[in-house]
C-alpha cells in the first residue's frame, strides 16, 4: 500500500513539475528583464533624470514596449518571430513543442529546444525528489528548492546572476524549516548559513589578493549560505568539493575542446546548485564515503 502511494505521488510530482517547467521558462527569461527595468528605473530616479527630456518623437519600439506591463503574468507568451500570442493548447509542456516540431504554428519560427528541456527536467528532478523522500513534508519542500535550483541555474547561465528575490526566501525558508527540525535542527542550519556564506567570501578575497582578479559573484555566497541553511554545516565540505570538481572538469573541457575563451567567466552557480540538489538526496551517504576514503 505505502509502496503505491509513494508511486502515485511520484507521478502526481512529475506531472506537476511539467507544469512548473512550463513557468520557470517564464521566470528564466523575464526575472532577469524585469530585474534590469528596476535597476534603470532607480538610476533614473537617483539621477534625477528627465525622461521626457530624454525620450523624443522617434522614440522607437523598445522603449514604447518599455512602459507597458512586463511581469511574471503579463504580456501573454507570444511568439518571437511574429509576435502572435501563444494559444492554450499550443503551450502544454513539452507535449505542443512535439506536435509543433519546434516550430510557431502561425509563422513557422524556430521555437529553442532549450523550452522543452527544461520543462523534461524539471519533471524528471521532481519525480525524483517524490520518490526519494515519499509522501512527506520533506518532498513537498525539497520541491520547492529543485524548482528555485532550476531557474537559478538557467539565470546564471544566460546572465551570470543570482537573483535574490529567488536566493533569499529560500535561505530563510530552510532556517525556518530548520525550527521543526524538517531537514536538520536550528543549531546547525544557522552555522550552516553563516559558515557557507563565509567560506566562498574567504575564498574569493584570497583568489581576488593573489591574482587581482574577481573569481566568482556574490551570489554564489548566498546559494551556498542556502545550502548550509536547509542541511547544516555538515554538508557544506562535500557540496563545495563536488561543485569544485565538477566546475574544474567542466572548465578545462570548455577551454580544450570547445575552444572557450579563459578570459570568459564560466558561471559556478550551476556547479553548486547541481552539488547541493545531489546533497539533499544523498549527502548523508556521500559524506559517509568521503569520511571512509580518507580513513576517518
Amino acid at each position: 500500500m505505502l509502496l503505491n502511494i509513494t508511486a502515485l505521488f511520484s507521478t502526481l510530482a512529475g506531472v506537476i513539475g511539467l507544469l512548473v517547467g512550463s513557468f520557470l521558462n517564464v521566470v528564466i527569461y523575464r526575472l532577469p528583464i524585469m530585474m534590469q527595468r528596476g535597476w534603470r528605473k532607480e538610476c533614473t530616479e537617483y539621477l534625477q533624470i528627465n525622461q521626457e527630456a530624454q525620450t523624443d518623437c522617434c522614440m522607437d519600439a523598445r522603449a514604447i514596449a518599455e512602459e507597458e506591463p512586463f511581469n511574471l503574468v503579463f504580456p501573454l507568451s507570444r511568439c518571437p518571430g511574429c509576435n502572435t500570442p501563444i494559444k492554450p493548447y499550443q503551450n502544454i509542456p513539452v507535449i505542443s513543442y512535439l506536435f509543433l516540431r519546434g516550430k510557431c504554428a502561425t509563422c513557422g519560427c524556430h521555437i529553442s529546444m532549450r523550452y522543452p528541456i527544461i520543462e523534461a527536467l524539471t519533471a524528471i528532478s521532481s519525480f525524483i525528489v517524490a520518490s526519494h523522500f515519499g509522501y512527506t513534508p520533506q518532498a513537498v519542500f525539497a520541491l520547492l528548492l529543485t524548482w528555485s535550483l532550476i531557474a537559478l541555474i538557467f539565470i546564471d547561465i544566460d546572465h551570470q546572476l543570482l537573483p535574490d528575490s529567488i536566493t533569499l526566501p529560500m535561505l530563510w525558508l530552510g532556517m525556518c524549516l530548520s525550527l521543526f527540525n524538517v531537514y536538520t535542527d536550528a543549531h546547525a542550519s544557522i552555522i550552516g548559513a553563516v559558515a557557507g556564506y563565509m567560506a566562498l567570501w574567504a575564498i574569493f578575497h584570497l583568489f581576488k589578493l593573489a591574482t587581482g582578479k574577481e573569481g566568482m559573484g556574490y551570489g554564489d555566497f548566498k546559494l551556498l549560505a542556502l545550502f548550509g541553511a536547509w542541511l547544516g554545516w555538515q554538508y557544506l565540505p562535500i557540496i563545495i568539493l563536488l561543485s569544485s570538481l565538477v566546475g574544474a572538469v567542466i572548465g578545462i573541457g570548455m577551454i580544450i575542446f570547445v575552444k572557450h575563451d579563459h578570459n570568459v567567466p564560466i558561471p559556478f552557480g550551476p556547479y553548486l546548485a547541481a552539488a547541493g540538489w545531489i546533497a539533499l538526496l544523498w549527502g548523508n551517504d556521500l559524506n559517509h564515503l568521503y569520511l571512509a576514503t580518507v580513513g576517518l
